[in-house]
């Protein structure tokens, strides 16, 4: 079965007027339209696709790459409202539906609202839902403290950042932690920081613990070269001084510049850091 939603690689099987005919290794055949056929081509050849439903609901394949696909969330633009609910742009030539029951605020033409694409059981269609938390599962974690993940940025809390892991799992980075800007829909890498035993998973932007020493030690030593050996930032520089400089939080700044001056690579004094002339 040819699952909409998806990219599949399908064979060539025959030209018709409406386009070429493309088929699965079980035999399920797709039609691929004239405006996508590849200037050049032969019977037998293998072409990979996206298939989805066209404007009357049949399945149909395109080479065009959609900006998110089935069991994916994405942050996408809505183009228009109607009295059924929203329409958003996801880079094919039929919009991508979202019932009003899946909308968790009102949408708006001109908007943009990070979406989950799922398969609506009771039509078969792809369809979009802005309630993006509840695609989200935490009673199995797949993921360990220190290590590298994916992350699409949920919404703005109390506490912090809610953040998508993996196209998985509920995350949050606490205020305290971001030195950047940062919105819905931003995507970028992080790291786990804790997993609590009730599902809940602590988040960073950067490397936690002292698995961070060495790279942050090393831009350091990079900036202090790059500004003939002396660095204007102390233990009593504010967060956001640090960040702008270094890109890196105020307790990594002084756990790595506390190993530097361990190693004596530098010298720490009230007006800054000094490179010392061995380093």
């Amino acid at each position: 079965m040819l699952r909409i939603g998806e990219n599949h690689t399908l064979n060539i099987v025959r030209e018709t007027e409406p386009g070429l005919f493309l088929t699965d290794a079980e035999g399920n055949e797709v039609l691929l339209p004239n405006k996508y056929i590849p200037e050049t081509f032969e019977l037998g050849d293998e072409i990979n696709v996206f298939v989805y439903l066209d404007h009357e609901e049949r399945p149909v394949a395109t080479t065009l790459e959609p900006l998110v696909k089935l069991d994916e969330f994405a942050f996408l633009k809505c183009v228009e409202t109607t009295e059924f609910g929203a329409f958003l742009d996801w880079g094919l030539e039929k919009h991508l539906f979202v019932p009003f029951k899946e909308q968790a605020y009102p949408m708006k033409k001109g908007g943009r609202y990070l979406i989950f694409c799922y398969l609506d059981e009771e039509t078969d269609r792809l369809v979009a839902s802005s309630k993006v938390h509840a695609f989200l599962d935490n009673s199995e974690l797949t993921i360990e403290p220190f290590e590298e993940v994916d992350l699409i940025i949920s919404n703005k809390s109390d506490l912090g950042y809610n953040v998508i892991i993996n196209q998985l799992h509920l995350g949050l980075i606490y205020h305290d932690d971001v030195f950047q800007e940062i919105n819905v829909g931003d995507e970028m890498r992080g790291f786990i920081t804790k997993t609590r035993p009730d599902g809940k998973i602590d988040v960073s932007l950067q490397r936690p613990g002292y698995r961070s020493i060495e790279p942050n030690a090393d831009l350091i030593l990079d900036k202090l070269k790059q500004n003939e050996g002396y660095l204007n930032l102390t233990d009593k520089s504010s967060p956001e001084a640090i960040h702008s400089q270094l890109g890196i939080s105020k307790k990594s700044f002084k756990r790595a510049a506390g190993n530097l001056y361990k190693q004596r690579k530098i010298d720490i004094k009230d007006d800054g850091l000094y490179l010392k002339e061995e380093a």
